[in-house]
């Protein structure tokens, strides 16, 4: 099992200018990591000139620190039409040109008001380019993946549904352990419904309050349904982290497991913790 953290994890001291992207890669590596996870925004800008120099200084630093750059995770909304298929083309060159295996990408937000659309009604249109985007990457050796994201495209069931509407053996599932609460789905009943489809894990988690509490302020954000989260440590809160690594572990998994962290905690110690954890749980079961 390889274990990776994602730059994501990093953004809030990235943000305070305490550490810069390229400097994450030798931090994680010192934090025990075995790979490191690229995202849009917090590793690229809006400038397309600047993503392959950039995505290339990562990859000298990822390179001279020993660790291996796994994964690269972008937004996009295929229902806005082809605009996002062409971007999505080139964060897929810049993937293939330092050795990137696999993309994730977002599905959509979904349309609003007047303008909505239940999922059923839009997944052949969003299917349709989602497998113009994956055979553009299977032609430069990268799979792409959706994830578990976005409220809209996020629970088990839409992802299923997308999943067997693409159907094409360069797509697979990005599975993040705790995105399913932000559906207020259980993750464990999510997680073995997707399972099997699996190519990439965010171990994820976050504490959970009901709706009918009392509102628990800064750093919580509201679920589909309204309940409260706030990120935290992995194996720190309600996400049943070593009931879902079963799952993965009963099916095979074997892939690579990445530390998502986005709580208040601090950042260095919080992903160590989380790492540890991990490791500790994988190796009970």
């Amino acid at each position: 099992m390889k274990y990776a953290v994602s730059c994501y994890s990093f953004s809030r001291l990235i943000g305070r200018g305490e550490i810069t992207d390229i400097e994450c890669m030798k931090k994680a590596k010192e934090l025990g990591f075995d790979a490191i996870e690229l995202v849009d925004g917090t590793n690229f800008g809006s400038d397309q000139s600047q993503w392959l120099p950039h995505a290339l200084e990562l990859k000298k630093a990822a390179d001279e620190a020993g660790i291996e750059i796994i994964t690269l995770c972008v937004g996009a909304d295929l229902l806005k039409g082809d605009d996002d298929i062409e971007t999505l083309k080139k964060y897929i060159d810049v993937a293939a040109a330092i050795g990137i295996k696999k993309m994730r990408h977002d599905i959509t937000g979904g349309r609003s008001g007047k303008e909505y659309k239940s999922y059923s009604e839009v997944v052949a249109e969003l299917s349709e380019r989602v497998r113009k985007v994956t055979e553009y990457a299977e032609t430069k050796g990268v799979m792409t993946m959706t994830e578990n994201h976005g409220y809209y495209s996020q629970d088990s069931e839409r992802i299923e549904m997308l999943y067997n509407a693409v159907n094409h053996k360069n797509f697979g599932v990005l599975c993040d352990l705790g995105n399913f609460m932000c559906a207020d789905e259980n993750p464990v009943d999510a997680l073995a419904r997707l399972v099997p489809f699996a190519v990439h894990v965010h171990a994820k988690d976050f504490i959970y309050k009901p709706f009918d509490c009392a509102d628990p302020g800064e750093g919580y954000f509201r679920t589909r349904g309204g309940n409260y989260l706030r990120g935290t440590i992995v194996g720190h809160g309600a996400v049943p982290v070593k009931q879902c690594l079963y799952q993965l572990k009963k099916h095979g998994y074997d892939e690579c497991l990445v530390v998502e962290f986005e709580g208040l905690e601090e950042v260095y110690t919080a992903v160590k913790i989380g790492l540890n954890n991990l490791k500790k749980y994988w190796n009970e079961l």
